[in-house]
């Protein structure tokens, strides 16, 4: 699985997060989308590749601005944080 950061600019509140959420939901087959207006960032969890140009497309269409698109194995952690 891997984790997608992105750096989302414009994001004001919780409604702007749930934008974000929805528009990445029905475009890109991910595992599980998160949004924070102030962290600034929507990160993206999924099974598959997903393509950075996409996901910045996806988010630019919803008339905010993906900044930039960091890419990470995601590896799920243990009981209170810990990893195997």
């Amino acid at each position: 699985m891997t984790q997608y950061t992105v750096k989302v600019d414009g994001m004001q509140c919780g409604m702007c997060e749930a934008h974000v959420n929805d528009a990445v939901r029905k475009a890109l087959p991910v595992k599980k989308v998160t949004s924070s207006h102030g962290k600034g960032e929507t990160v993206i969890l999924s099974e598959e590749p997903l393509d950075p140009a996409e996901i910045r497309r996806v988010i630019d269409a919803t008339g905010y601005t993906a900044v930039s698109v960091e890419e990470t194995p995601y590896r799920k952690r243990g009981l209170f944080g810990f990893g195997k």
